[in-house]
């Protein structure tokens, strides 16, 4: 995610450069077959047209940018849901003969969003997920298909095992417990996002409508701005490829790219934040990098 205040106008041109020089060259290429060969420009609706496809793109790049925001809004349930998991397991559970069960069920959590972190980017596994699990642990939660669910599937067993031993009653069972649905909900939600894409209406007709709408803008511009029609006809389409380019920016918000949630941001937060809880060394926050984009 870009946190930096300024934009980067860089970053904007090395996503639109392509479409928008080929933008450049056909207004070039129109411009000259009017300066060459003088004909009369079809009188074209651009202000109504430009009007549909203004409403159009908005209301695609807000259904993006809501999907955005539930990812973003599902995590701080994570975040949460996490932080009661640990307070649970530290106050519930007796320092004395449950101290291992206590930290084992504080280090699956971690290894759980780091876990579910990687499934939604659609990674491997990696070390972050298991230098948090032991050796039987970790080979368990890699036998199943949804890896992330199987840390947590475990993590409800060893509050099973809490209450059988005696550790815990069934109140704190079902109080921590529903922690866990919790969990479990809110991974469900971002499961849902990841595997449900916007339809290919919102993604076909207005790829196909601003391009065809640039396609129109120098032939209804030239007579009116003459050998100044490469200049604005580029400059008018511009804001048009750029609006289209955020709603395919926002539309995935797991996707691992700049525009993307701070996945990594949020599990070192919930790993500093568990860790402190139970009295544990915990690694410094993330900071974005020199791009000023926070992973």
């Amino acid at each position: 995610m870009i946190v930096t205040a300024a934009p980067n106008f860089k970053q904007v041109v090395r996503e639109i450069w392509k479409p928008l020089a080929l933008l450049f060259v056909w207004d070039v290429i129109v411009t000259i077959t009017y300066v060459l060969l003088p004909f009369r420009a079809p009188s074209l609706p651009l202000t109504l047209l430009g009007s549909a496809l203004a409403l159009f793109l908005g209301f695609r790049s807000n259904s993006a940018y809501q999907r955005w925001w539930e990812g973003r809004g599902l995590w701080g349930l994570m975040i949460n849901a996490s932080r009661n998991l640990a307070r649970h397991a530290r106050n519930f559970l007796p320092d004395g003969e449950a101290l291992d069960m206590k930290r084992t069920i504080v280090l699956r959590q971690i290894a759980y969003v780091n876990a579910l972190r990687c499934q939604l980017r659609r990674q491997p596994v990696d070390q972050e997920v298991l230098r948090f699990l032991s050796r039987g642990e970790a080979d368990f939660a890699l036998a199943r298909t949804n890896v992330a669910n199987g840390i947590v599937d475990g993590t409800s067993r060893r509050i099973n095992i809490a209450r059988q031993n005696g550790w815990i009653d069934t109140i704190q069972q079902t109080a921590m417990e529903s922690i866990l649905v919790d969990i479990a909900n809110a991974q469900g939600g971002m499961e849902r996002l990841k595997n449900t894409p916007l339809p290919n209406q919102y993604r076909f007709f207005p790829t196909i409508f601003t391009h065809l709408f640039c396609i129109l803008l120098p032939i209804g511009l030239v007579e009116t701005l003459g050998l100044a029609t490469p200049l604005g006809s580029t400059i008018a389409g511009l804001m048009f490829l750029i609006v289209l380019a955020i709603g395919d920016d926002l539309v995935d918000p797991f996707a691992n790219t700049v525009h993307d949630l701070p996945l990594c941001a949020m599990c070192r937060t919930i790993e500093i934040d568990l860790l402190q809880a139970i009295g544990d060394q915990a690694p410094e926050p993330m900071k974005p990098d020199k791009t000023g984009v926070l992973w």
